[in-house]
């Protein structure tokens, strides 16, 4: 992919096309779209297979994109199983430099051109500039996320301290001795150190804005964030796409990434919702390393009316309004229909597993609730049991839960596997 040419002050804008008028880069996609289309039908072989039989010439509108098969995130995890590592997604020419492991397990490629995930746009949007330091709390370790930010606050001409998650004590103390003024990460994380600092009496004065991804943020804890002295903005982006969208005013939408085109469908249809209505995003990416056309995210979201006042021309959305199937996110982490069934494989004794997710002061929990066979939960072995699945739950999913085992038919017959229970209003 192409890079931009970036302005890095203040009172500009990050991307020369930020600006354009809205009319100019709907035709400037969809002028390119038929190219990248053919480009992507002779270099991958999932596109060989998916638009065999469809002349990509002829897509040049909103319309005829929208005829085109949809490729899902949630079919990712067999796709490639079938034809490892990438599923035939990726160019045959390009040539990257890792591939990560995403819950479920995904593989992602990353090449590492700079801003390869083009988050430059959303760290700029939140205030970052040349001279910054920021504290990188996403996990460098096999998963993209800390790499993903790491790139995009490079591209704006920061210094970036790879600190990864946890180890509190060991952040602060980063903290006090660098005096980062900037953070990136999830939202909880950020209330993790702000909560310990203030327990333990530390110094984080130093931090100043914050680009927050991987969670939903509620409005009570962008206060909370705000009265710390803390600007926050939020970037809306995942592993496969990299940058979808991005707030450069609090809650007010989302504004859409350069050099994607974004769909808003009725989940488990080809077809486009009416502007305003709630439907699965879903993403045609012009990265000709790793093309994505008609990619379908999971997430559930909608178009919001108007321009931003910021004065970005490109269509917003509301932001995250829930999932399109059962996969949810638990500390900036998916989390699939599938590893939940596949702890209830690990042992004979489980008939039925629904997972919990909620959230207690703005943290994420996961509570594994289990049905058993009678003799499980007679035998003395409760215990043991519990910490098993418990273990083989933190192995699958790389997060933590607790457990609970109860008798045959506790849980309803509803199809649920992954029972939803945050509210972020």
């Amino acid at each position: 992919m192409k890079n931009h040419k970036y302005r890095l002050t203040m009172n500009s804008y990050f991307n020369k096309n930020a600006c354009q008028d809205a009319d100019a880069r709907e035709h400037s996609l969809f002028t390119k779209l038929p190219d990248f289309l053919n480009f992507a039908k002779h270099e991958c072989l999932h596109y060989q297979q998916t638009l065999n039989n469809i002349d990509v010439d002829k897509i040049d509108s909103r319309a005829l994109l929208a005829k085109l098969p949809i490729t899902r995130k949630s079919d990712l995890i067999n796709l490639q199983k079938l034809n490892p590592p990438l599923a035939g997604l990726n160019a045959a020419s390009a040539k990257f430099h890792r591939i990560f492991q995403s819950p479920g397990p995904i593989y992602d490629p990353e090449h590492c051109t700079d801003d390869w995930w083009r988050l430059g746009q959303a760290f700029h949007a939140a205030g970052f500039k040349q001279g910054d330091i920021v504290q990188n709390c996403l996990s460098y370790h096999l998963t993209p996320g800390g790499f993903i930010l790491d790139s995009g606050a490079r591209a704006c001409g920061c210094v970036v301290i790879p600190a990864g998650p946890g180890q509190t004590e060991q952040q602060l103390d980063i903290i006090e001795d660098l005096k980062p003024n900037g953070y990136c990460g999830t939202p909880s994380f950020l209330k993790i150190l702000l909560d310990k600092a203030t327990a333990d009496n530390r110094d984080v004065s130093s931090l100043q804005k914050a680009l927050v991804t991987g969670e939903a943020l509620p409005t009570a804890l962008r206060r909370e964030f705000d009265a710390a002295g803390i600007s926050t903005l939020q970037a809306y982006a995942s592993a496969d796409v990299g940058l979808i969208g991005y707030e450069t005013i609090a809650d007010d939408g989302f504004i859409i990434s350069e050099d994607v085109i974004v769909e808003i469908v009725r989940p488990g249809s080809l077809l486009p919702v009416a502007d305003g209505a709630i439907g699965e995003v879903v993403i045609t990416s012009f990265n000709r390393d790793y093309p994505l056309i008609r990619f379908a995210t999971g997430d559930l979201s909608a178009i919001k009316a108007g321009e931003s006042a910021c004065g970005r021309t490109n269509m917003r959305i509301k932001g995250w309004l829930g999932r399109a199937d059962q996969t949810t996110k638990v500390k900036g982490m998916f989390v699939h229909p599938e590893q939940v069934d596949k702890v209830c494989q690990s042992d004979a004794c489980i008939i039925k597993a629904r997972l919990v997710v909620s959230q207690v002061n703005h943290q994420d929990k996961m509570h594994l609730v289990c049905e058993v066979i009678e003799s499980a939960l007679r035998d003395g072995n409760e215990q043991v049991l519990k910490d098993k699945i418990a273990q083989t739950l933190k192995t699958v999913t790389k997060l933590t839960g607790s457990v609970e085992l109860v008798p045959l038919n506790s849980l309803p017959d509803d199809g649920k596997v992954i029972d939803e229970q945050r509210d972020f209003d």
